[in-house]
């Protein structure tokens, strides 16, 4: 990991990254399950899911949502802050056996209403499976310090 100060200032619209892939696998899901306590039958019960519309077993949309968050997270920014994030969307199912990466852009930049040091960086991210279908989107949205100002002199 590398550590890099980047505030609002030093932020564009349209900057993109992508992350490398990442197979979605049957221990993830149970751990997810065991971690969260979501033993829901979609996500752990093969034979039942076997009768259903997909099936077969399906990931936990949190889990899909905390392993694309840190695909993302490659760099340690000590002015930076997760905020939240909104408009999470679980588009279409992952299966065990899937591929997921993400694109992150910068979609927006704001100031934060009431702290004049500060803002937010808005960062769309998508999430692909190997077939490039989307099946997670959200924006990310960071707290991120103003540049610091020289005080006159």
């Amino acid at each position: 990991m590398q550590t890099v100060k980047r505030y609002v200032e030093d932020y564009e619209v349209g900057t993109r990254r992508q992350s490398t892939g990442r197979t979605i696998t049957e221990a993830d899901i149970v751990l997810h399950a065991g971690q969260t306590g979501d033993w829901f039958p979609h996500h752990v019960d093969a034979e039942w899911c076997a009768t259903q519309p997909f099936g077969q077993r399906i990931a936990h949309g949190t889990l899909i949502l905390s392993v694309a968050v840190g695909m993302t997270a490659g760099d340690i920014n000590p002015v930076a802050f997760s905020y939240g994030y909104d408009r999470i969307r679980f588009v279409r199912p992952v299966f065990i056996g899937d591929t997921i990466s993400v694109e992150a852009e910068i979609a927006g930049l704001r100031p934060h209403p009431t702290r004049a040091d500060a803002g937010y960086v808005d960062e769309k991210v998508t999430v692909t499976n190997q077939r490039g279908e989307v099946v997670l989107a959200l924006v990310h949205i960071y707290l991120v310090e103003r540049r610091p100002t020289e005080a006159p002199a």
